[in-house]
């Protein structure tokens, strides 16, 4: 998938707005472990996968806390950063190596007061991450944790194999163990 299939997904771009957009994106290789993004720092970029898989956590009474796992067709951002310029709440861990296209956060911002077609992509982009952040809330809150991982399993089997079950068990809020203990459950 190249960058402007992963664009396009988001919101589907006039040709011409889209090579617009493609000139200012760059590929960027990591190495498994590279810390992406970092918490308390105003992000200046942007990242689609086009290869691999992440995770963004933050650190609560020297926890690791995981929100939130990307992978490919996804997009790498600090909304706080994106929206208002501002330190971002969370660090993004790349889990496996990863292949990823870097739009630089100004270069967009200049190109959403030049062209309503990819300011309107904009607009969706941050719509789609509310929603998906919207889900994420409202599944933590009202479902319980065997319930979330069975809507993992159903909505991401993949991620059970290429993510560390420690990782897991942060993302559903719960310890290992009883994470095991659910895992043996639904077998």
């Amino acid at each position: 998938m190249n960058a402007i299939d992963l664009i396009n997904k988001i919101y589907t771009l006039p040709s011409e707005s889209g090579r617009r957009l493609e000139e200012f994106i760059t590929e960027a290789t990591f190495p498994k472990g590279h810390i992406l993004l970092r918490e308390n720092k105003i992000e200046r970029d942007i990242y689609f996968i086009k290869q691999g898989i992440v995770r963004a956590y933050t650190c609560k009474d020297g926890d690791e806390v995981t929100f939130w796992f990307g992978k490919e067709g996804e997009v790498i951002l600090s909304m706080r950063s994106y929206i208002q310029n501002q330190k971002s709440y969370e660090t993004i861990e790349l889990l496996e190596d990863c292949l990823l296209y870097k739009l630089p956060t100004d270069q967009l911002q200049q190109l959403f007061r030049e062209d309503i077609h990819i300011a309107n992509w904009g607009r969706k982009l941050a719509e789609q991450e509310l929603i998906q952040t919207e889900k994420r809330l409202i599944s933590r809150q009202f479902s319980t944790a065997a319930e979330r991982y069975e809507e993992l399993i159903q909505h991401d089997p993949q991620l059970l194999q290429r993510v560390q079950l420690g990782h897991i068990a942060s993302y559903l809020g719960i310890t290992q163990v009883s994470l095991s203990r659910i895992r043996a459950g639904i077998k």
